[in-house]
């Protein structure tokens, strides 16, 4: 891979031939006759379009190919129209303009020599001078130029003003012909419309354009902007002066130029106001419309009578703790009395606690009266363990609802909705907002809902907080399960756990004696912290627990900045654990070197690849001539362009957040004081509860007592408890 001081060079020639070119990404391989080369050079790199006779300029490094001998990888790739007779008979001849081959190319570049281009977009009447060229292929062939001088005008004037050849082939599917103009218009709709392009880079696009820093379309885009910060930091909604002094100082604009644009917002329906309390919000109109649609859905689906017949507890309970072989708590008994009668149910508590008996129990008396259940969870983790809990099929939310990637919608609502007489959804404090909207839209009128979760657990990613909103509403029975039953108690992670979340330093001392499954080992300094992780996942795990140091376990880290951060943490790790690939092919990029055997995370939902937020995959081959690397996840392998890896990242380490809604057979946990600002008791418990054989603290004890008693009210602005309140 290039190092930071490495020189890159420049080439120039002309394109020989295309040996690979996708449409769909613009990845392409060509064969150059350039200058100062006496043989024929190849070029990897990223073109919409490119044909023979064209020439190309390219900025990048050679590269000693293995297979391949000599190549010019080109990170900048930018194709024009040939200028001699021979590149031009060859590029009219290559096929990218209908109705021209190599016999017409010849006869048309024989007719017209140089001014063959002039003659087809200034003077079509004349291609028909040519012999057999009669109007409906005159016609073809005016169309055809069109296209593909449209491609390169896109492509140039997106490369001028600082947009990558990746980036602008995403853009130019996007937008097709009217590229140019609409990026012209607004810059900003990039970041709307385009994955992988955000505020940051449209802003420079647009002050490339000439678009002064204190114009209204900026404003009005840095407001979204703004609120989408909120979003992402887990708010439905800002108030409106947080939001105006938010954008004040993401922008540098004045406050007077954003409330005015804020004015033009709300006019066009952008962001909606609304209050929550005593303070006017601003939301961004799909999460107002998302908890409206929850609140309506509960309380409907809360006033429609039982999908089952009258169901005796008295009788069903001693039964199916038979059918089972436990004797259920008597928190278990009253919450199944409850469930039996309710058609919407909340069960929460932490580990130990008995939640995943007492649903085993509510589905076994309901499949004895032949009533249809679904199961669902928020990622293929938690649908895993829950299918496994249960011995019944459980699938992601996305999956159930029938997720349709050209559509970019769900094929379950309320038009169709699901086929069931009881939905059970776990991990539900992973669920925000707008995935409930959706999960409840299309739960049928007719259907019981049981909400499954630890309340005490970090908060959904994503905006909202759903499940704790739901049980301070009031609106639903919730049974919440405290008792941890006997066989749970002998867990040190689950006493401890319990003892974190209820304010209490866990206990880090072992017992003399055999092994257990909780550890503190102690590290004054982070210096001191990353040698002792890596040893610890290395070396001491493996050879005492017998646990696989890449794929047992898992590093959480409190965040993902400094020394013993999850960024850091993973390039330590990787060369720790994956070195004997280091003399294999690489590929570098967004931040990360990615080589095969690595263990990486998916970072976003894609739907077409089936592959979402949170799932774990390694890294099996790696393709540097298709610009290509394949990752396998649960034994499904699955290929990513070069150009797709901002939707991954190395996880040797990852933060707790990443981590919820998993188990994982290890975990082990820097908690150092340079973690402050996220050093708080639901994090810590939450971290600890992943653990489901071992957990390990690495750091300072000072710092595990900031987060036990950190337990901070970091307000998310959302108006759905309220809503489900009102009468």
């Amino acid at each position: 891979m290039q190092g930071p001081t490495e020189e890159k060079e420049q080439l120039a020639g002309l394109v020989e031939r295309v040996t690979f070119h996708s449409p769909e990404t613009g990845f392409c391989v060509i064969r150059v006759k350039a200058r100062g080369q006496r043989d024929l050079v190849t070029v990897i790199g990223s073109a919409a379009s490119v044909q023979p006779g064209e020439y190309v300029h390219a900025i990048g490094r050679w590269d000693n190919h293995r297979d391949h001998g000599l190549q010019f990888k080109a990170t900048f790739l930018k194709v024009m129209p040939p200028t001699s007779l021979d590149g031009i008979e060859r590029y009219l001849g290559s096929g990218m303009i209908k109705g021209i081959g190599p016999v017409y190319a010849k006869k048309l570049v024989k007719a017209f020599g140089e001014a063959v281009f002039d003659v087809i977009e200034r003077e079509p009447d004349r291609l028909r001078q040519v012999d057999g060229i009669g109007p409906v292929r005159a016609k073809r062939i005016v169309a055809g130029w069109a296209d593909q001088k449209a491609i390169r005008e896109i492509m140039l004037f997106l490369q001028a003003h600082g947009v990558s050849t990746a980036r602008a082939v995403r853009i130019y599917k996007t937008y097709g012909t009217d590229a140019v103009a609409r990026v012209s218009e607004n810059p900003y709709r990039l970041a709307r419309d385009i994955r992988g392009i955000g505020f940051r880079t449209a802003d420079v696009i647009a002050e490339k354009l000439g678009i002064e820093k204190t114009s209204m379309i900026r404003a009005r885009a840095g407001l979204s902007y703004a609120l989408m910060e909120a979003v992402s930091d887990g708010h439905c909604a800002l108030p409106e002066d947080d939001l105006l002094t938010l954008a004040e100082q993401l922008l540098e604009i004045p406050r007077p130029l954003l409330v005015e644009a804020l004015g033009l917002e709300l006019a066009d329906d952008i962001v909606t106001a609304d209050s929550i309390g005593e303070r006017r919000c601003i939301f961004l109109p799909y999460l107002w419309h998302a908890e409206q649609t929850i609140a309506a859905r509960l309380r409907a689906l809360a006033s429609v009578s039982m999908p089952w017949p009258d169901i005796d507890p008295d009788k069903a309970i001693p039964w199916v703790e038979g059918k089972l072989g436990v004797t259920l708590a008597d928190s278990q008994r009253a919450a199944i009395a409850v469930a039996l009668d309710s058609k919407v149910m909340v069960i929460t508590g932490g580990p130990g606690v008995g939640k995943t008996t007492l649903v085993n129990s509510i589905l076994r008396i309901l499949a004895a009266k032949g009533g249809s259940v679904a199961l669902a969870a928020p990622t293929g983790r938690a649908a895993k363990r829950l299918s496994e809990s249960t011995g019944l099929e459980a699938k992601t939310i996305h999956r159930l609802l029938e997720f349709g990637p050209v559509t970019g919608g769900f094929k379950r609502s309320e038009e169709m909705p699901l086929a069931c007489d009881l939905l059970v959804v776990d991990e539900t404090s992973m669920v925000d907002v707008p995935m409930m909207a959706a999960l409840l839209r299309a739960v049928p009128d007719r259907a019981a809902l049981i909400i499954v979760g630890d309340v005490d657990q970090l908060p959904s990613v994503g905006p909202g907080q759903v499940l704790a909103d739901i049980i301070a509403s009031g609106l639903v029975p919730v049974a919440r399960l405290t008792e941890i039953f006997r066989q749970a108690a002998a867990s040190r992670i689950i006493t401890n756990a319990h003892r974190v979340n209820r304010g209490e330093m866990p206990d880090l001392v072992p017992p003399r004696e055999g092994e257990t499954d909780f550890y503190f080992v102690p590290a004054a300094e982070p210096e001191d912290a990353i040698p002792k992780i890596i040893e610890v996942v290395r070396n001491r795990i493996p050879r005492r627990f017998g646990f696989d140091p890449v794929r047992d376990v898992q590093v959480l880290c409190p965040m993902q900045r400094g020394g013993t951060g999850a960024r850091s943490l993973n390039v330590e790790l990787q060369k720790a654990l994956n070195p004997g690939q280091f003399d294999q092919p690489a590929v570098e990029r967004f931040g990360y070197t990615y080589r095969v055997g690595d263990k990486v995370m998916q970072t976003e939902n894609d739907y077409e690849k089936e592959v979402f937020n949170g799932d774990i995959g390694f890294v099996t081959a790696l393709d540097p001539d298709a610009n290509e690397l394949t990752i396998d996840f649960d034994g499904r392998p699955v290929v990513y362009a070069f150009g797709e890896l901002d939707e991954v990242a190395l996880c040797y380490a990852t933060t707790i957040h990443k981590s919820q809604g998993s188990e994982y057979p290890c975990v082990v946990i820097p908690v150092m004081t340079q973690h402050y600002m996220m050093l708080e008791r639901n994090l810590l418990y939450t971290g600890i509860t992943r653990g489901r054989r071992l957990v390990i603290l690495v750091g300072q004890r000072k710092a595990i007592g900031m987060a036990v008693r950190g337990a901070k009210d970091r307000r998310r602005w959302s108006k759905l408890r309220d809503r489900l309140t009102r009468t």
